[in-house]
């Protein structure tokens, strides 16, 4: 199954053109359902100490409450896709929000006795898709997070951005710059499953 995170607000989403382009590939090639789960206007609860608890009980439970199924859904995939706008060196907070929800020690990752996380995911793949009004001046806050998180705790052995920037710089041919990213998306050397 490919998990496609949608991190996208707006209607006319040039980050989510490349990711829908994206996972339909993935999907053609490898036959694969794709499951989309859309952040725009999710809440999530405050991540507290009542909430982690609940939550972490609920987990020994095997209860079957939003927080973990999140969690349950992302260590299944077999591949994930992020659609995420660069937004103040960045991605939407929602996507924070629900990663948190989503990093659930003992549903998709483990501590091994020397104390390291041990991923619990299926997926071997986690491709971000991002674009930016202008330069994308450091990945480091937006997909370095993400790619800290994928390799760290859920030891995804290939984590990969495709990437359009300058998108509202004046003067900036809009349509060339995505239809380049779309070329890339289409270049691909993508991984049997």
């Amino acid at each position: 199954m490919i998990l496609y995170i949608d991190a996208c607000v707006r209607r006319e989403s040039r980050t989510r053109r490349l990711a829908d382009r994206l996972v339909r590939r993935l999907a053609a090639e490898r036959e694969e359902d794709c499951v989309r789960v859309s952040l725009d206007g999710m809440l999530f609860d405050e991540m507290n100490e009542d909430f982690l608890e609940y939550r972490d009980r609920m987990a020994r439970e095997g209860a079957a409450v939003p927080a973990l199924e999140w969690a349950r859904q992302f260590a299944s995939a077999d591949a994930v896709v992020i659609a995420a706008p660069y937004w103040d060196l960045s991605f939407p907070a929602v996507l924070k929000q629900y990663l948190e929800q989503v990093n659930v020690c003992g549903v998709t990752f483990r501590y091994t006795p020397e104390g390291f996380p041990e991923s619990l995911c299926r997926a071997k793949e986690l491709w971000y898709v991002t674009t930016a009004g202008g330069p994308i001046l450091s990945d480091e806050p937006g997909f370095g997070y993400v790619r800290a998180l994928a390799a760290g705790f859920y030891q995804i052995p290939r984590i990969e951005q495709i990437r359009a920037e300058g998108l509202d710089i004046v003067g900036a041919d809009v349509e060339a710059i995505l239809h380049a990213a779309e070329e890339q998306i289409d270049r691909l050397e993508l991984a049997e499953e």
